[in-house]
């Protein structure tokens, strides 16, 4: 009973984790792209507002709940530990390389951008792919082991 709870929670979790960071690199982050900076800087601060704290609560709690079926399942005990750390990854970057971009964006003034301002777009982007990238490979080890393995 307790595995079956638990497998829901890692398997909704994690897909929530993947959509909602798959939504963002196939509509939200071309959009912001296109953008003239005061624009996008607007914009990004409007969207950044209802992330925090729900996602981090959202991948840690997925995260968990592989790590608990890692020790509680007899089958599938590798792949919960594997989509376990994938969805560590997606908040190890999240919280060391996005995070910190969207501090300095949501300090700015999109009416007063300060001269010698370097777009941050094309790095954010880059670290946003590859958390996307590892919330993917975390639910299709989740969808397996839960349907396959289990």
């Amino acid at each position: 009973m307790l595995a079956d709870i638990l497998s829901v929670v890692a398997l909704v979790g994690s897909g929530l984790v993947a959509g909602v960071l798959f939504a963002v690199a196939l509509s939200v982050l071309p959009a912001l792209i296109a953008m003239p900076a005061g624009d996008y800087i607007r914009t990004h601060q409007l969207i950044g507002r209802n992330w925090d704290p729900t996602m981090p609560v959202l991948v840690l709690s997925s995260a968990a709940a592989d790590i608990a079926l890692a020790f509680v399942e007899s089958a599938g005990t590798v792949h919960f530990g594997v989509a376990s750390a994938l969805l560590l990854g997606v908040s190890v970057v999240s919280h060391w390389c996005n995070v910190p971009i969207n501090r300095v964006v949501k300090s700015l003034d999109p009416r007063r951008i300060p001269p010698g301002w370097r777009d941050p777009r094309p790095l954010w982007r880059r670290w946003h792919l590859l958390r996307t990238t590892l919330a993917v490979l975390a639910v299709f080890v989740n969808a397996f082991a839960v349907t396959v393995i289990r």
